[in-house]
């Protein structure tokens, strides 16, 4: 297993090789979001804004505006909130070239206390124009996405996640915006994940099968653009759909999935999600519990799809 952060840091560092007018902003975080090591690689390209996001959205707004590419990192929960207002004015009315990487977003984040989870950071970004917005699952397809988000010019919002993950999409498997995967094909259900909630979602597979069901596994890593083609084929094949992600119900996947079947295939849905609540810290397993986000609670949600259709 690796630690989705570290491979966060250590591809920007990569990066910043290739490209000279790469600069990270940082908000008095860098060892928790391991931009310490572009830090250390290279000084002077970057930023140590504070405990200041408003503040860091302008500074890197203006460095996109000099032809400079800005990835500006802070907890998710800080950046999507605090700095809503700039990021929404500076940088997507703006249409400016800057990245945002919002770190330890969802439920995981440590014993930090419920002002640093984010659970709606998906939703708030993804309604805003001109914004891309990103969950990845792993970290190789992370660095993909890194990838692609320096060669796109335009405002990108990414997440960091704290937790270790495993490989999980095909060899084969290459980023594309607004491009889908299926991890498991089957017939009797759709299961869509985004971010770490498509690693849960392979966990559950071999008790989802114990219970006669056979799940169809989508990993959605754009929120926006969205895949609406790859969901709407596998719930014309399955005739229903299970959605499970590390955010609130409310605007973030579940609500791009309702949205795009209620438009162009409507389907039998079940969300799973953060049940609109602040939510407590804890232990990432005793979270899941709480929060209906367990591999019991993905089971009975698919096997109650799969009798519903």
């Amino acid at each position: 297993m690796e630690e989705i952060r570290e491979a966060f840091g250590q591809k920007l560092v990569e990066l910043g090789g290739r490209y000279r007018n790469l600069y990270v902003i940082d908000a008095d975080l860098n060892t928790s979001t391991r931009t310490v090591l572009f830090l250390e690689s290279y000084p002077k390209r970057f930023v140590q804004a504070g405990i200041a996001e408003q503040n860091m959205v302008g500074m890197a707004a203006g460095l996109a505006l000099e032809g400079k590419i800005p990835v500006v990192c802070s907890f998710a929960d800080f950046l999507s909130k605090r700095a809503c207002d700039q990021i929404s004015i500076s940088v997507a009315y703006a249409n400016l070239n800057v990245k945002l990487a919002g770190a330890y977003p969802g439920l995981f984040t440590g014993k930090q206390g419920g002002t640093h989870q984010a659970v709606q950071d998906l939703a708030n970004l993804r309604a805003m124009p001109n914004m891309r917005v990103l969950a990845p699952c792993e970290c190789e397809e992370l660095e993909q996405m890194l990838e692609a988000m320096l060669e796109y010019i335009g405002p990108v919002y990414f997440r960091i996640p704290r937790c270790t993950v495993d490989k999980i999409t095909p060899p084969d498997y290459r980023f594309q915006w607004g491009k889908g995967v299926i991890l498991k094909y089957g017939t009797d259900v759709t299961l869509v994940g985004t971010g770490v909630a498509s690693q849960w979602l392979l966990e559950a597979v071999p008790e989802i099968a114990k219970a006669g069901v056979n799940a169809e596994i989508l990993h959605l890593p754009c929120l926006k653009p969205f895949d609406v083609d790859l969901l709407c084929a596998s719930a014309a094949k399955t005739g229903t759909v299970v959605t499970v992600e590390n955010h609130s119900c409310i605007g973030g996947l579940g609500g791009a999935v309702a949205e795009a079947l209620s438009e162009n295939r409507p389907t039998p849905l079940i969300r799973l999600g953060i049940d609109d609540t602040f939510v407590e810290s804890g232990e990432d397993d005793d979270l899941r519990n709480k929060y209906g986000l367990s591999t019991d609670c993905i089971v009975a949600a698919a096997t109650k799809a799969a009798g519903i259709k």
